[in-house]
């Protein structure tokens, strides 16, 4: 297992103004990633910034797509078919409405909700069989439009935890692939920081 390489997307959005947006929390978990394995971002062919190293040990290539969220697949298509990496060694890092932040949670498969980046992943590579860590970032206040929300920037009183919830996140990551799916579940899930309160 540890011979294999592993492909580590974070989704979310290039480009500085969207830096700060919930949407990004994937780009986030994956400079983290970078910064430990001492890489930095180059420009692929397959639309996509990586990082070649290892992370936990691992042989693992860390990427985050240049191509808006909607098309994130092709990016990560390219990259799966370029290292040879199949689909039960790629893992999706992404912004997730349905949990509550402060929320972590890993798994295998299952549906998209909703989540055009995830959709557009499960589509170029023909299974929803990926991994994924979410990151929980609750749902938008009041009548906010989901669409609205995941484009606005991290509330103050969120921000206070987010340095935190990316460096577990990444924990998260590291012992995705060098422990397995349910090694991690049971080291994570149960140890969530209380959720935050989205402002009013």
């Amino acid at each position: 297992m540890e011979d294999q390489r592993w492909l580590v997307v974070g989704l979310g959005n290039p480009g500085p103004d969207y830096a700060g947006n919930r949407h990004n929390a994937g780009f986030m978990v994956l400079d983290e990633l970078a910064a430990r394995a001492g890489g930095r971002f180059k420009v692929h062919r397959s639309r996509a910034e990586i990082v070649e190293g290892r992370l936990a040990g691992v042989p693992a290539v860390l990427a985050k797509p240049l191509s808006f969220m909607n098309l994130s697949g092709g990016p990560v298509k390219a990259l799966a078919d370029f290292y040879k990496v199949t689909p039960a060694h790629v893992v999706v890092v992404h912004d997730e409405l349905d949990i509550p932040y402060g929320a972590l949670r890993a798994k295998l498969g299952g549906g998209d909700n909703g989540h055009n980046g995830l959709k557009s992943i499960t589509k170029s590579l023909a299974t929803r069989d990926y991994l994924r860590i979410r990151f929980g970032i609750g749902r938008p206040p009041g009548r906010m439009d989901a669409a609205a929300f995941v484009l606005k920037d991290f509330a103050t009183v969120e921000r206070k935890d987010l340095p935190f919830l990316v460096d577990r996140a990444a924990d998260m990551v590291e012992s995705l692939v060098r422990a397995g799916l349910e090694a991690t579940q049971n080291a994570f899930h149960a140890a969530d920081l209380n959720p935050v309160k989205p402002p009013r």
